[in-house]
């Protein structure tokens, strides 16, 4: 991984492939190369390590013409950093640039160098780049020879293939890792996202799984699993580019945690009556499975498993659904015993997420009622995959640290758990009117809680010289709390873990003194005389303390306690409002250290591999 861009056309590509890796440069990546077949009839390649920017410099000193080209930004998963591992890779006449992991890679490494063939990195994918040059020695056709090589490779792979000898064509091979055609007038183009393609094409059509392609000037043929031309659905995109710009914002992130109230008005636009959530959002057949449902199981990674974990709490309590929340990567990999007419649930921004994907094809063998996605992007592996689907609607998210895509999977949650409590009949009277009510202010309450931006960024400054911090919740604020960590790890880079404040006693206490900020949610709720009890324990400890407390909890300011008074809101809603103060901290902490806020050191934004 992490992102592709190939090109076949009448005119010079080499300036469309780099303004291609730049539109991809918030996935995260460590490397970054292009091979061109030149003017002069010469398959050449530029290759560094570090951003696109030094991949540009050294274009411009060596130029390279041409009107076939592919291009990649690789994020290290066999090898370091540096220019021999990165992409494209050669075999003779071939340049082959590859997304995903092969897991059999060290045995086709063997077979091939019984044969003759010499690697000169330590990827993976030169392996397939060998394989393929090998195959075309009897198959002299560039499809047909990757429709051989494909067959021999054991795990994920998104592939673009160049040859000198046939450079009128760009084949492509998808497997476990998403590739989009995009369409042009006497020119087509290949990438591993469309947003790579904007500024050249809205017209998209996306492969599928076990896809070859063929794609030269003025055609496109494709190939399914079984080796029959298919035709796919073309795409024209609508949406406007200006997720790619910043705006007034100095980073994506910024602007990402700003779009909140829009985004989260946007993903409860048509999903709500009056005074209730319509079922069908979620599919033609939600209101027949949800019938049948008795218990949930979710599964997500990172940031989108603590949404779950909140889910977690509104299911239990409002639906009165017993619910399991699980990291995909573990469940994939565990026997699992699945509970009667269980709803299996993943959720994932980007959709293509290795691990929750694995998961959900493992799950439809294990007996599950129905499977439901909720996910940002529509045409995602996740989305097709699953039998129900709500999309969230946040639009783009560039910054690799997820801000809007959180608060609406959070929304998308609620909605999910208001939704089954209905159609089982299991919500209190006059519950789901309430929440629906209470759903159409949020906006305005994310707002609010925006405009505290100045107070937070304030606070920012006590964090300046730390090392270390601990967050707190209790109940549905507890997963809040992590995803405040998670945030502050990724982005500035402090070590930072989170607790339920009742669990103090038990271990974290040890590591509170004057060096170890305590930042801690508080809304107004049953638990928060028990939180403060808490909090004195933290106080006469020396620890530091951070409180967003509700403005009707009766919390204020003294020595050692900096109180940032939120506003009021439904206890239910509570965890989606808290959720915004603890990314604008996080985001001032790291501008504060100087760190990358919007492409942080070792992380890509979409983990297609494990």
């Amino acid at each position: 991984m992490c992102g592709i861009v190939g090109a076949v056309a009448e005119r010079s590509i080499t300036a469309i492939l780099l303004e291609g890796l730049k539109r991809l440069e918030y996935r995260g990546y460590d490397s970054a190369g292009v091979a061109v077949f030149t003017n002069d009839g010469t398959l050449a390649r530029m290759r560094r390590p570090g951003k696109v920017s030094e991949l540009e410099q050294a274009l411009e000193a060596e130029p390279l013409v041409g009107r076939l080209g592919i291009a990649h930004t690789r994020w290290a998963t066999h090898g370091a950093p540096c220019e021999r591992n990165a992409h494209p890779h050669f075999s003779g006449d071939l340049a082959v640039v590859h997304n995903g992991i092969i897991e059999n890679h060290e045995a086709l490494r063997e077979q091939l160098k019984a044969l003759g063939y010499v690697f000169t990195s330590d990827t993976d994918t030169e392996v397939i780049a060998h394989l393929l040059s090998h195959k075309l020695k009897d198959l002299t056709d560039l499809t047909v020879a990757l429709k051989a090589t494909v067959k021999e490779l054991h795990g994920a792979y998104g592939l673009a293939v160049i040859s000198a000898k046939q450079p009128d064509r760009l084949v492509a091979a998808r497997s476990g890792s998403p590739l989009v055609i995009g369409l042009g007038l006497g020119e087509n183009f290949l990438a591993s996202d469309q947003l790579a393609l904007r500024q050249v094409t809205d017209r998209f059509m996306y492969l599928e799984e076990g896809d070859i392609a063929d794609i030269r000037r003025d055609s496109v043929q494709i190939w399914d699993l079984d080796g029959k031309a298919v035709e796919r659905e073309t795409v024209q995109y609508r949406d406007g580019a200006e997720a790619a710009d910043k705006g007034e914002f100095r980073h994506f992130m910024l602007k990402e945690i700003h779009e909140q109230p829009a985004v989260v008005q946007r993903t409860l636009e048509g999903r709500m009556s009056q005074n209730q959530v319509l079922v069908q959002a979620f599919g033609p057949q939600a209101a027949e499975l949800f019938a049948k449902v008795r218990n949930v199981q979710i599964v997500a990674c990172g940031t989108s498993y603590h949404a779950g974990m909140v889910a977690r709490y509104w299911l239990e309590e409002l639906a009165g659904i017993p619910c399991q929340v699980e990291v995909a990567s573990e469940f994939r990999y565990r026997k699992v015993v699945v509970q009667p007419d269980t709803l299996f649930v993943t959720i994932s921004q980007s959709g293509e997420t290795a691990d929750t994907l694995a998961a959900l094809r493992n799950a439809k063998e294990l007996g599950f009622l129905a499977s439901l996605a909720i996910c940002n992007v529509g045409i995602s592996s996740l989305v097709r995959e699953s039998d129900l689907t709500l999309l969230t609607q946040a639009g783009r998210e560039i910054g690799v640290a997820s801000t809007k895509a959180f608060t609406t999977q959070l929304v998308g949650l609620l909605l999910l758990t208001l939704s089954l409590g209905q159609v089982r009949g299991t919500l209190a009277a006059g519950v789901e009117a309430t929440l629906v009510e209470e759903l159409r202010r949020l906006p305005t309450r994310l707002g609010e809680a925006l405009a505290m931006d100045s107070t937070v960024e304030k606070i920012a400054e006590l964090f300046a010289e730390k090392n270390h911090t601990l967050f707190l919740g209790r109940g549905a604020q507890f997963p809040v709390a992590m995803e405040g960590a998670l945030k502050l790890k990724e982005i500035s880079y402090i070590h930072a873990e989170a607790y339920p404040a009742g669990e103090l006693k038990h271990g974290p206490l040890a590591l509170v003194d004057n060096d170890m900020p305590v930042v801690t949610v508080a809304p107004n709720n049953e638990l928060l005389e028990k939180l403060k009890s808490n909090l004195q324990e933290v106080r006469a400890r020396g620890g530091q303390l951070i409180v967003f407390a509700d403005e009707k909890a009766g919390m204020t300011n003294g020595e050692g306690t900096h109180v940032v008074h939120m506003p009021h809101i439904h206890d239910i809603l509570s965890p989606i409002l808290y959720t915004i103060p603890l990314q604008l901290l996080s985001y001032y902490v790291a501008v504060l250290k100087g760190t990358d806020v919007d492409q942080p050191r070792n992380l890509a934004k979409s983990v297609t591999v494990e």
